[in-house]
């Protein structure tokens, strides 16, 4: 980033998968973000935007909520208006879980996943979770607000193996770089 730079402003997270073949159950990705404050970066987050909620304040909300990956394009999009954040809010970690039904499911057996992350026109990181097939959930993007309060992109996806209650509430946990 030069000095002009404003960092990250509005971005998107986008996440599509194919439906499942006939006659299994349907493939249910969700995406998830987690707000951490200054003096808690890494451990329980200030909250959690998913499927069936919004920040409190209305800057981190989910556009579009698939079940099934029937959808046109990509499935599930959240929006974060990170300029709009609390100067409280020093980190946000964006994650997605695959819904554990009637079995479990890593994202080897969901069709054709794939992510998209981009501010405006610009794609700011791509995925298609390869590299974390084993895996029921992964972090996908951090953002960090440095010390002129602009807010920094860090890309990476990294999985975990565990239920979607407690990926959410260890998401943001400090990992070794």
């Amino acid at each position: 980033m030069n000095g002009l730079s404003k960092g990250r402003r509005k971005v998107e997270v986008a996440l599509r998968w194919d439906p499942s073949p006939a006659g299994q159950p349907p493939a249910d990705l969700d995406i998830v973000a987690a707000t951490y404050t200054a003096d808690d970066p890494h451990g329980e987050p200030a909250y959690v935007v998913h499927f069936d909620s919004r920040s409190p304040d209305g800057t981190i909300y989910l556009n579009r909520d698939s079940r099934d990956g029937k959808g046109f394009g990509f499935d599930e999009v959240m929006t974060l208006e990170l300029e709009r954040l609390a100067d409280r809010y020093t980190r946000v970690v964006v994650g997605v879980a695959i819904q554990q039904h009637a079995e479990d499911r890593t994202f080897a057996d969901v069709a054709n996943p794939g992510l998209r992350i981009r501010e405006e026109y610009t794609d700011l990181a791509t995925d298609d979770f390869f590299g974390v097939r084993g895996a029921t959930a992964a972090t996908v993007a951090e953002f960090v607000r440095d010390e002129t309060g602009a807010w920094e992109f860090r890309a990476g996806v990294h999985g975990f193996e565990g239920d979607a209650a407690a990926f959410a509430a260890t998401m943001g946990a400090a990992r070794p770089r």
